[in-house]
């Protein structure tokens, strides 16, 4: 039973957008390695900016530098 998890900033991901990346998350599985996508469980963790770090700052802080 493959799983993947996909983390991304919680940033007003719709709905629309949650089910595309689950169906297409699936697919990608399906055409690369031959999984079942009736088996494949697909999870999606949404990770606030203030929790989120690169190059030794949050995502926060980044993005009001405007990087």
């Amino acid at each position: 039973m493959p799983y993947i998890n996909i983390k991304i900033t919680k940033e007003d991901v719709t709905q629309e957008k949650k089910a595309e990346l689950i169906r297409g998350a699936t697919q990608l599985l399906v055409d690369v390695l031959g999984k079942n996508p009736n088996t494949t469980v697909v999870t999606i963790d949404e990770v606030e900016t203030d929790n989120w770090g690169i190059a030794g700052e949050t995502v926060t802080v980044r993005r009001a530098k405007g990087q």
